[in-house]
């Protein structure tokens, strides 16, 4: 009987654990051979409950004192899979890691600590990582010292805790996204311990200013906001991420100030629904068109943000973005489905006339806007004619680019509980023709700009050719084009002239000289 601690194994299938030590708030269990601190663990049930806790904000975060050299001599490696979050909470990550002394690694086999920052938003993408743990067992084996890590939006879903801890019980820790600043307590424990540490919370957490953090290249992420209250049907994002909670808005412009005077050419703003930014603030009224306004007045060549969702898209957002400047002129704009049907057995809360509506006033405001899109084929019910209900939004949109995905059933979701009754082979042939069609506009729309002039942040060699560099212009566009080296991580200006399906070629005119260098 568990008395101090807590008793966990109403949460996952404990059979054969035996409690071996109980503190106030853990307990320790002794399962197949290896010690199992629980600190927290997932809950399906309470990461939906949506609550009138006040969200803090705190500023006085600090790698503790007797950690600020525990990583003297050693290395680390993360692996990030998933979106532009997770690379930013791993640019979080690695700022601790360095702030303790750590050095980074490409080398596993040289890594002293090594983390999978994980994506739960289909299921190949857990697939990769239970596969990937497959593939590290071995080194493992081969070198028990190695902390071996698993975090992110997986490690937020019951379902995985409860297989990690019954058939990858040589993992040594597992947290979530919302205490990655225990990362330092957490490897301490887990090193010290010899144990399984497990801390992951349901709840989310207070928001943790000052965090340090490695950013590498010349863009960079800034978090404004965590969290979705959504709840579409198909999404376990608000389950991972909990509420909506948005950063002070003094807190991201110093944040994007800074970035400006250390010579980042350009930001993109974070969140799972950035235009819900600032609703959940009592003392101000302040949204995300007027966050916008004020990114326009900052120093930084270039300003985007992800992802949007078309329901609170309102017009003062689209206002402001029409007034140019640093805020480019791409948006990315998940629609998931064409039919108005579908879209409300996702709980989308917007009909395809609507959709079609906004996507219109963009245009109209901005008229060189391009709009990107997520979209998801055979989702449970969706029958041929709704499909071709997508397909026709597609055109009458005319979007440049689309992330296009066979639905993904994700345990704890509504959806998961519908018919899936859209045969595989029906769901792949449906995806084809989605995708030879986005292939069709997006040549068409690379083939209007030959001969155009664009700006360029060149951002590196292009992974097939040396000679060539790859960069991109304000609107999204993937350029190649012959330049020298040292250009890499400044704009230029290029002339258009051949038209692939996924990007274009350009000739170089001449290079942008901008004050400042990213450190």
């Amino acid at each position: 009987m568990v008395q101090g601690g807590k008793d966990y194994s109403k949460y996952f299938d404990f059979s054969g654990a035996k409690v071996i030590k109980e503190e106030e708030g853990k307990t320790t269990y002794r399962l197949k051979g290896r010690d199992i601190t629980i600190n927290a663990v997932p809950s399906y049930k309470d990461e939906k409950r949506r609550g009138k806790e006040e969200i803090e904000v705190h500023y006085d975060f600090a790698i503790p004192e007797e950690m600020r050299t525990f990583g003297a001599g050693k290395y680390y490696s993360i692996t990030t899979y998933g979106c532009q979050m997770n690379e930013h909470d791993t640019e979080v990550m690695r700022g601790m890691f360095e702030a303790m002394g750590y050095t980074s690694t490409e080398d596993r086999r040289q890594a002293d600590v090594i983390l999978l920052n994980t994506c739960a938003i289909r299921e190949n993408a857990e697939d990769k990582v239970f596969g990937e743990l497959g593939h590290l067992k071995t080194l493992k084996t081969e070198k028990p010292e190695l902390i071996l890590g698993v975090c992110g939006c997986m490690s937020q879903e019951e379902s995985v805790v409860s297989r990690i801890l019954q058939k990858h019980s040589f993992v040594d820790v597992i947290f979530g996204t919302h205490n990655i600043h225990r990362l330092p307590h957490l490897l301490q424990n887990a090193m010290f311990s010899k144990e399984m540490v497990v801390e992951v919370w349901s709840k989310e957490g207070d928001i943790i200013e000052n965090m340090p953090k490695k950013r590498e290249g010349m863009r960079a992420w800034v978090n404004i906001m965590y969290g979705c209250d959504k709840f579409c049907t198909y999404c376990i994002v608000p389950y991972t991420r909990g509420k909506e909670r948005s950063r002070r808005p003094e807190d991201v412009i110093a944040e994007v100030r800074e970035l400006a005077r250390q010579g980042f050419r350009e930001v993109t703003l974070l969140g799972q629904n950035v235009n819900a930014y600032g609703k959940d603030f009592e003392d101000l009224d302040y949204r995300f068109g007027d966050l916008m306004a004020d990114m326009s007045k900052i120093d930084i060549p270039r300003i985007r943000f992800t992802t949007s969702h078309p329901r609170d898209f309102d017009d003062h957002l689209i206002e402001v973005l029409a007034g140019g400047g640093n805020l480019v002129e791409h948006i990315h704009l998940p629609v998931q489905s064409g039919s108005t049907e579908v879209l409300k057995r996702m709980s989308r809360k917007y009909s395809r006339e609507t959709f079609l509506e906004l996507a219109a006033k963009i245009k109209k405001a901005i008229p060189n806007a391009m709009l990107t899109t997520d979209i998801i084929v055979g989702f449970p019910g969706e029958t041929e004619e709704q499909f071709q209900d997508t397909l026709s939004l597609v055109e009458e949109v005319g979007f440049d680019s689309a992330y296009t995905f066979i639905y993904s059933p994700r345990e704890g979701t509504p959806a998961a509980g519908m018919e899936d009754n859209v045969p595989a082979e029906v769901k792949k042939e449906r995806l084809k023709r989605l995708n030879d069609l986005m292939a069709k506009l997006s040549r068409e729309s690379n083939e209007r700009m030959k001969g155009q002039i664009v700006e360029v942040l060149l951002e590196g060699e292009s992974k097939n050719n040396t000679n060539v560099l790859s960069g991109r212009t304000r609107s999204n566009k993937l350029v190649h084009v012959e330049a020298p080296k040292e250009w890499i991580g400044q704009f230029a200006m290029v002339r258009v002239t051949e038209a692939q399906t996924w990007y274009i070629k350009a000739e170089p005119l001449e290079k942008i000289s901008l004050q400042g260098a990213v450190s």
